[in-house]
């Protein structure tokens, strides 16, 4: 079983930055970030895949997240920057092999245990 571990969630201003840090327990992993906001579904964010040459981002964080990746370490990251409102949410870290990522969380077979970000007004 492959667990995965997540960091970085809090409290932040709106236009303050967040870096979320997600490890797992093996290797070889093509990474997607997902959030759920209070009341809503869960929806993807970003994805990676395993060279780290292909990225995606849903729209709404286009310009402002990035995604990234340390193999050596097994480890993904998503870095915030200008934060909103809006991107209040528990984030999930999701791993699953193969080359490229998805934005379908269905694909994910692993999980990360959520980590909240709050970015007040």
């Amino acid at each position: 079983q492959v667990q995965l571990v997540e960091s970085g969630g809090g409290l932040v201003q709106a236009g303050d930055s967040l870096r979320l840090t997600c490890t797992a327990s093996r290797s070889r992993n093509t990474w997607g970030w997902f959030r759920q906001a209070p009341g809503k579904e869960r929806e993807f964010v970003a994805s990676i895949s395993w060279t780290g040459t292909m990225t995606n981002y849903t729209d709404s964080v286009k310009g402002r997240f990035t995604i990234s990746r340390d193999n050596a370490k097994n480890t993904v990251y998503l870095q915030m920057d200008s934060l909103k409102p809006e991107d209040t949410a528990v984030y999930y870290c999701a791993a699953r092999s193969g080359w490229a990522g998805s934005t379908w969380a269905e694909e994910y077979p692993y999980w990360g245990q959520g980590t909240r970000v709050t970015v007040s007004s």
